[in-house]
């Protein structure tokens, strides 16, 4: 199969993540993979070959973010590899290629919905172009022989705007990596700049308007003291330093591998404020890592967090509900309840492994191409 993606290494986000654990688990299983991606990625990742478009960034959109152009050389890059599928990962630019392409060429084509495109324009100033973003959504989508989105409440949301053939890709997560053992005296002296002896509040991340991050700005103040750290980079970093400046709150940029495990396990809670995510692997990260988790009511989250007993929600439209509920369960009275949360969290991650949500994504293809022969 060949994997044409709108984001990928060196990049660090949700869909890099779960892409570099699909690749793995597929090279396992013993297929075949190719990917096609933005610059500047290395031209091999563990054996596979990465072809690369050149990109282009607009400051006023997602925050400058790189997009890799849809050019013919994507057709070419195909032609070469001759695929017998064609997974389009997060359609939007140079994805139009890879549709194209695999339409052309009567090839079996699966799409994978991660990003609300439409509903992160509104914070750029380009609301008014959702009607439009859903319009191409559509049509790139329904090219597809099949659509993948990563919690039911994103496949109930997509299907609602007109996209066809859903189904859940499942999330996953390592919990090799991630592992409340990984905690470090060190790191948390790292991150409880504010009062070396409070909880530790982490948000993990890329730092951008869509993530609600001003929304934490209330924690600052608690008293009891809470220490706020921020793990990732983004184009609101420097405008979040200065909101926070003086408070305590620890930007450590952007960490990755075992670094970043010893970040989650070395915390007391981890804070998801955004309502815009669909899915929020950094969610399963910091479960597998035994935090308990507050985050923003919202469909994904609540579809992953209600009834797990590892997780608090919040209502984002309350400006007080955040601070309410953390300083709750930061308070000492509250140790045993976030011991319970703990556990319970590193049980309900144990639950989801990449190998099995793999092994049932290759059969999902494999239905696409049975249907496509038959």
């Amino acid at each position: 199969m060949a994997f044409v993606t709108e984001t990928w290494l060196p990049s660090t986000d949700g869909v890099v993540t779960r892409l570099v654990a699909t690749v793995r688990q597929l090279r396992a299983m013993g297929h075949q993979v190719t990917i096609v991606a933005p610059e500047p990625s290395p031209p091999v990742f563990e054996g596979v070959r990465v072809d690369t478009v050149p990109t282009v960034s607009v400051g006023f959109i997602a925050g400058g973010r790189p997009w890799g152009l849809p050019l013919p050389r994507v057709a070419r890059y195909l032609d070469r590899f001759r695929p017998d599928l064609v997974h389009v990962v997060n359609p939007f630019v140079v994805g139009v290629a890879g549709v194209v392409a695999a339409r052309l060429r009567g090839w079996p084509l699966v799409a994978s919905y991660h990003t609300n495109v439409a509903a992160y324009a509104r914070f750029y100033h380009l609301g008014f172009t959702a009607p439009a973003v859903w319009a191409l959504l559509r049509l790139l989508h329904n090219s597809a022989d099949l659509n993948l989105a990563t919690s039911e409440a994103v496949r109930q949301d997509i299907l609602r705007h007109g996209i066809r053939r859903v189904e859940l890709w499942e999330r996953a997560v390592d919990t090799d990596l991630f592992h409340p053992d990984r905690r470090s005296a060190a790191m948390r002296r790292r991150l409880a700049a504010r009062a070396p002896d409070a909880p530790v509040a982490l948000y993990v991340g890329r730092l951008a308007p869509e993530k609600g991050l001003d929304r934490l700005r209330p924690l600052a103040d608690l008293v009891p003291p809470v220490n706020l750290a921020f793990v990732g980079d983004g184009p609101e970093r420097a405008r979040l330093e200065r909101l926070f400046a003086g408070t305590g709150a620890v930007f450590t940029g952007m960490l990755q591998g075992e670094e970043l495990a010893r970040a989650y396990a070395s915390a007391d809670l981890f804070l998801f404020p955004s309502t815009t995510d669909t899915l929020g692997l950094v969610v399963l990260e910091a479960l597998a890592s035994g935090l308990p988790v507050v985050a923003a009511d919202s469909p994904p989250s609540r579809e992953m967090l209600e009834g797990t007993g590892a997780g608090r929600l919040f209502d984002p439209a309350d400006p007080g509900a955040l601070a309410a509920l953390v300083a709750r369960l930061a308070a000492p009275s509250a140790a045993g309840e976030r011991h319970a949360m703990s556990a319970r969290a590193r049980q309900e991650a144990e639950r989801r492994d990449w190998r099995a949500a793999t092994a049932r994504l290759a059969a999902a293809y494999r239905r696409v191409l049975e249907t496509r022969s038959g």
